[in-house]
């Protein structure tokens, strides 16, 4: 089989683990932490809230392509008006959630013509905010993909992966809506968090069977580097700790960012290798850890950008 972007990914978070600077995996301590881990990822049930489960294939598809399509913002959480309960990224699936029950999901067309006022009014944001514009701006870019290459239907684009998870993740990463790669040593570093965790979110949703999501790397983005920080796998320049704890951006693309980010992907490989577990199922256990007391007491890593 051809070389995937998953396969990219682990190889260029394995590059950058080696040479990084910032951040070091504690690989003494992975046996261990691996033992500790659930024997099966501890999935939160379906939320009624943000999960949409109604209406047809077609319908359900393009929920979960069109959320991941968005699934990004981090950096503004602390800024974004937040539903009562809610953090920023369930706030926004909440809002998608509501949209696609009351008046069914977009199509292709649909998507295609969406501006900053049809997100803001979904998602319950200032029009005027640039996360806004750019949560528009990656779902016309959506419906540009499904109608050019898929004849405008979500049910074709997952027919097209024939199957596979890796494959369905490499088709997403050609879109703009789902570019996630930097540069580290003047080498390029793919990530691609969105693309590949569309595929497991599709197989965990039911709507979709995508066998091979053992092939998929962790899904890069800010929450999962804390978590692994704040349990002693990452080691983290004092320097950067401190940035990360004062509530300073990090510049995406930097070298501290990105070193997290692979350092990360590269954390959960070996814990993979050391575990009966698939580095997505690891992801899910870590990111769902995150929601503690303990994880939310302790800033994490904050980066405006549209990778995560």
């Amino acid at each position: 089989m051809p070389e995937l972007i998953s396969d990219q990914v682990r190889a260029a978070c394995a590059r950058v683990a080696a040479r990084a600077r910032s951040v070091r995996v504690e690989e003494a301590a992975i046996e261990a932490y691996a033992r500790a881990l659930p024997p099966v990822a501890e999935l939160p049930p379906p939320d009624p809230a943000t999960d949409f489960d109604e209406g047809d294939r077609e319908g359900r598809i393009a929920f979960v392509v069109c959320l991941n399509a968005i699934n990004f913002g981090s950096g503004w959480w602390p800024t974004i008006r937040k539903r009562p309960g809610h953090s920023g990224y369930f706030t926004i699936a909440a809002g998608l959630n509501e949209r696609f029950r009351a008046a069914g999901p977009w199509s292709a067309d649909q998507l295609i013509r969406l501006g900053p006022a049809d997100l803001a009014a979904v998602t319950g944001q200032d029009p005027a905010l640039t996360l806004v514009e750019q949560y528009a701006a990656a779902l016309r870019d959506v419906g540009e993909h499904v109608l050019a290459e898929h004849g405008g239907s979500f049910e074709a684009l997952v027919k097209a992966a024939d199957g596979s998870a890796a494959v369905l993740a490499d088709l997403l990463a050609g879109w703009e809506a789902f570019a996630d790669v930097s540069t580290y040593g003047g080498e390029p570093v793919p990530f691609y968090k969105r693309a590949q965790i569309t595929a497991a979110d599709l197989n965990r949703s039911g709507v979709a069977t995508l066998v091979g999501e053992e092939r998929l790397t962790a899904f890069a983005d800010n929450l999962v580097p804390h978590v692994l920080r704040l349990d002693g796998l990452l080691l983290l320049d004092p320097a950067l700790a401190a940035k990360i704890e004062a509530g300073a951006l990090l510049e995406h693309g930097s070298a501290e960012e990105v070193e997290l980010r692979a350092c990360a992907v590269h954390a959960i490989e070996l814990l993979s290798a050391a575990s009966q577990l698939s580095p997505a199922e690891i992801d899910a256990a870590l990111w769902n850890r995150g929601g503690g007391a303990r994880y939310k007491s302790v800033p994490r890593p904050r980066s405006r950008n549209t990778a995560y």
